[in-house]
């Protein structure tokens, strides 16, 4: 297959030489005329060297590389790279009796980037980042139900929120294989409800999985309070872990609901359970010192871009430490950074402040991340976004 060409100015070749997948636009020394978003093209060094094959588009990211050297991308090529997922998953573990919900790609770290798929039971739910992956996405789709052993049957395309609205693709959330046949998926023996639909991202947070398994494990007798809860997945796990009483918290009356019909869909009229629409800094203000001695903050990402940063951490700062000053002596803090602009080391120094601020004496129990079915390029660092600290405070 033929590919118009993106040449590199001289010396900017290193990284993708190092196969890091993405070519930034202040490296690019020209451009093939009629190259239009969302094409695939062929990037050469500035002697003419094939550095690989990617998706163009407009913006500082300017390529999302799919290929390395002098390999394109042939028929077969998108089932090929959901296959290899697809049995990486099996192989570590993930795709398990009693869990039906896991990540299936996750972008960079499964070698496409600009593609999220979030596997719920027998559908699969797709976002496109990129113009290109947008194009693909039908080719995809029917990857997606090829899989052999997958039991995928229905594939939802979600991409309203997650292209460049510059780039004027006016996407529609739809199926484009299948259609509805149910919103109930599993994940460690326990049952929720996905809004893929209307929810955020793809309808669950399948990347708190193991992050929800660890707190059960501490939940034992606890009095709980699950804030940002949106579907009330830490919620459902305090309740099996036997926590005393959980309360759940989200700004939004629709996410409580949610968290309601999923304590109800494990928990059929447990008393143990209340939920509460309200903003979360006012709740944290309102409550008693010592009405929660296991708490949850999982906020969402304060920081989507780079120049948010600095409010974004003064944000943790003070979230954490609202929670800190109301929770008695032997409480456990599980806090939460899901914005990818923050490293660990601001994060980590960001609940810092907020203990001195406080304080208090805290020891970090656990240092967490994302779960084995979003894995990090190791060649693309930046694929690390989950941030998470299990904290004793004393």
């Amino acid at each position: 297959m033929e590919y118009k060409t993106i040449r590199l100015r001289r010396g900017k070749e290193e990284s993708l030489r190092r196969f890091h997948p993405w070519v930034f636009s202040g490296a690019i020394d020209s451009i093939d005329s009629g190259v239009e978003e969302g094409d695939t093209v062929r990037v050469v060094d500035a002697d003419g060297n094939p550095l690989g094959v990617g998706h163009y588009q407009i913006g500082s990211i300017a390529v999302r590389m799919l290929t390395a050297g002098q390999e394109g991308i042939g028929e077969g090529f998108y089932n090929r790279r959901l296959e290899q997922a697809w049995q990486m998953r099996r192989a570590i573990g993930v795709v398990r009796e009693g869990t039906d919900a896991f990540r299936l790609v996750h972008g960079e770290g499964d070698f496409l980037p600009g593609l999220i798929v979030d596997v719920y039971g027998p559908t699969a739910v797709m976002q496109a980042h990129s113009p290109g992956m947008h194009f693909a996405r039908n080719e995809i789709a029917r990857a997606l139900v090829d899989l052999p052993g997958a039991g995928i049957s229905n594939v939802y395309y979600k991409s309203e929120t997650t292209l460049p609205y510059k780039a004027e693709l006016d996407p529609q959330n739809d199926y484009i294989i299948g259609s509805y046949s149910g919103d109930v998926a599993m994940e460690n023996g326990l049952k929720f409800h996905v809004d893929w639909l209307r929810g955020q991202k793809t309808g669950f947070f399948v990347d708190q999985r193991d992050n929800r398994s660890l707190l059960e494990r501490y939940s034992a007798g606890r009095r709980v309070l699950n804030m940002f809860c949106y579907t009330g997945g830490f919620s459902v796990y305090a309740l099996r872990g036997g926590a005393e009483h959980v309360t759940s918290v989200d700004s939004s009356a629709k996410a409580v609901s949610l968290t309601e019909a999923n304590v109800e869909l494990n928990f059929p009229g447990d008393s143990r359970h209340d939920a509460v629409a309200e903003d979360a800094f006012k709740f944290l203000s309102g409550i008693t010192p010592g009405d929660y001695d296991l708490v949850v903050l999982d906020p969402p990402a304060f920081a989507k871009h780079r120049s948010a940063i600095r409010n974004a951490l003064r944000g943790y700062q003070k979230l954490n430490a609202r929670a800190m000053e109301r929770m008695p002596q032997g409480s456990i803090l599980f806090t939460f950074s899901c914005s990818q602009a923050i490293t660990k080391e601001q994060f980590r120094l960001a609940v810092f402040s907020a203990a001195a601020q406080t304080g208090r004496r805290v020891r970090i129990l656990h240092q967490l991340t994302q779960p084995a079915d979003h894995p990090v390029n190791i060649y693309h660092p930046e694929g690390e976004y989950l941030k998470g600290l299990i904290l004793y405070i004393e």
